[in-house]
């Protein structure tokens, strides 16, 4: 979960199940959409979904995913050394309550592997 005014890098790529552009801003993301593009059971991927109220208006979802049952997935992608801290916590709470409010069930996060 990312502020919609977000300037850190930012990579611009084609993805199939994309309509426009995916535009990704980390690895986590970038190989979260890939793994989705190449994934049957999905049939349209959005990137830096923003939502919209009064409690989250400033923020946008790193990716929603459309399967072909029509079920929506939801997923934030998040760094291991990030997440237990207290603001990205309050910010994935942000997030699952949204999209639980739109009757999205299947919310999740994407986080990178541990370094050993």
């Amino acid at each position: 979960m990312r502020k919609k005014n977000y300037k850190g890098r930012c990579e611009k790529r084609l993805i199939n199940k994309c309509r426009l552009h995916c535009k990704t801003y980390d690895a986590i993301q970038a190989a979260y959409v890939e793994m989705l593009d190449k994934d049957p059971a999905v049939v349209e991927i959005q990137c830096n979904v923003p939502l919209d109220g009064e409690d989250v208006k400033e923020y946008m979802t790193d990716v929603v995913a459309i399967m072909s049952n029509g079920e929506i997935r939801v997923r934030e992608c998040v760094f291991q050394n990030v997440l237990g801290k207290p603001m990205t916590m309050r910010l994935l709470d942000l997030s699952q309550s949204y999209w639980q409010r739109r009757g999205v069930t299947d919310w999740g996060l994407v986080v990178d592997a541990a370094e050993e």
